[in-house]
């Protein structure tokens, strides 16, 4: 069993003001899997304090010099991915395949593109006789959540430190293994002290004192909607910066062409990856009315064939984190029966066979309408419901009737077509027939947050701009 409690202040591990701890449950198995310190307003200020001390220096270091740091880490990071890989698969039931592969990768791709962002990122921009100038906006809170959990580490923690800032990281307390982990990084990799903290704990307890905190200037959170509205209000006394990656409940417009088939067996099978707990997963499949019951017989077929078990095992998905949201999930999976909804695949209660962990039946809805509460609310797990339109006017109001705006899909041959309804959904991030790219700006609309992540959107989202009026005199500026 993992035991992990100590913090990581000012460049030294230093034990927490409490012995306070908190079990971390293995969701395959419903036991222990490991012990963490759980910390508080004083751990929150001591962490503050440190990165406010090492602010000055860091802020004035040359872009070579973090670039030598962030390449560091990343040698570093390449060294401990398969220890990452297991603490993720212990922590929130990732299978081995995924935890090692996507979930780790994607950090290290978030890693790499920042450190070529870097190399040649404009910190300073003469406009006439003006100098602008982007400046680190200064410490630096990031709370991060349990489903992607070295992907949201990522893309807070790596724009942060490459724009001069410093940070003190809450990880999420259902995945606190991958941040100890990440902390032991960064000081193998030889981060300056008070660079870079880390303190443990849930959000009462650490977030927040650390998002009302006077001494941080700016907090990025990733998580519900629920929680980002009280990060809002925790730190509007203090007027910091506040960027929220939310909630979400994506469409995806499946268009009517030769390729229909494949594309309603990939969403299917998008939908059902990390256990369905992805905030911008294609949550909604909007596909031609007419073609509903093709549909039907391709994600029956498509689910079918999305086997659930032992993370560790040769299994498409594993359990869902924990009890809590196993039964949120139970609740809206038996709503979607008693709506009316088509129940295509799946249903309440565990696969056959298993008996113990938090497994969820791989899930389809057809013949949804919008007014039903599983095509409203975010069910974060492996149900995916299928909604029926007439035209693609239609399809583009049904996929813009939420409150969310995180991520939306479209799929077809159609390239044309693709492109003019991805320009007509109101969401931050919109993926024509799967598209990658690690310098896409990925953020919400509406309820799903603001700012944006990923490539030097993420960069500009620590810097504050200054323009200096009359720095060079009119006659030399022109």
């Amino acid at each position: 069993m993992r035991e992990y409690l100590k913090f990581y202040i000012g460049g030294q591990w230093v034990d927490p003001a409490s012995d306070t701890t908190f079990d971390v449950i293995d969701p395959a198995t419903e036991e222990v899997a490991g012990k963490v310190a759980a910390g508080n307003a004083t751990d929150v200020d001591r962490a503050v304090s440190a990165a406010r001390a090492a602010l000055p220096a860091w802020s004035a270091t040359t872009v070579a010099a973090r670039i030598a740091l962030l390449q560091s880490v990343l040698d570093v990071y390449g060294k401990r991915s398969a220890d990452l890989g297991a603490a993720l698969t212990e922590e929130m039931g990732a299978p081995a395949s995924l935890a090692n592969g996507f979930q780790v990768q994607l950090a290290a791709g978030h890693l790499v593109k920042a450190i070529e962002l870097l190399e040649e990122f404009s910190f300073e921009e003469q406009r006439g006789p003006t100098l602008v100038v982007k400046e680190p906006i200064g410490v630096c809170g990031l709370i991060t959540p349990w489903n992607w959990p070295m992907n949201q580490i990522a893309v807070k923690l790596f724009p942060a430190l490459a724009t001069g800032n410093t940070v003190v990281l809450k990880p999420s307390e259902r995945s606190p293994f991958t941040g100890q982990i990440f902390a032991e990084i960064l000081d193998a990799a030889g981060v300056p002290a008070g660079v870079f903290n880390l303190v443990q704990g849930d959000g009462l307890g650490v977030g927040v004192p650390l998002s009302a905190h006077p001494d941080v200037d700016m907090v990025s959170f990733t998580g519900s909607t629920r929680a980002g509205i009280e990060i809002a209000r925790n730190a509007a006394p203090t007027v910091k910066r506040v960027t929220q990656e939310l909630g979400g409940k994506g469409p995806n417009i499946v268009l009517d062409d030769a390729s229909f088939a494949a594309n309603v067996a990939g969403g299917v099978g998008a939908m059902m990856g990390n256990s369905g707990q992805t905030c911008s997963a294609p949550a909604r499949m909007l596909v031609p009315a007419a073609r509903m019951a093709e549909a039907i017989a391709i994600a029956k077929e498509t689910a079918a064939t999305v086997t659930v078990g032992d993370p560790h095992g040769d299994f498409t998905i594993g359990p869902v984190v924990a009890g809590s949201q196993f039964d949120h999930i139970q609740a809206l999976i038996q709503k979607g029966i008693d709506e009316g909804a088509t129940l295509v695949a799946g249903g309440t209660g565990r696969p056959d066979g298993l008996e113990r962990g938090f497994y969820v039946k791989p899930t389809v809805f057809a013949n949804v309408t919008s007014e039903m509460a599983i095509a409203r609310e975010e069910i974060f797990g492996p149900v995916l419901v299928i909604l029926g339109y007439a035209d693609l006017d239609q399809a583009v109001e049904i996929a813009n009737d939420t409150e969310y705006g995180l991520a939306a899909y479209v799929n077809g041959e159609d390239l044309d077509t693709a492109r003019s309804l991805a320009r007509r959904i109101r969401a931050g991030w919109v993926n024509i027939n799967d598209g990658f790219d690690f310098g896409c700006p990925f953020g919400g609309y509406k309820k799903s947050g603001n700012g944006r992540e990923w490539g030097d959107f993420g960069f500009q989202e620590y810097l504050e701009v200054k323009g200096i009026l009359g720095y060079a005199p009119d006659d030399a500026a022109s």
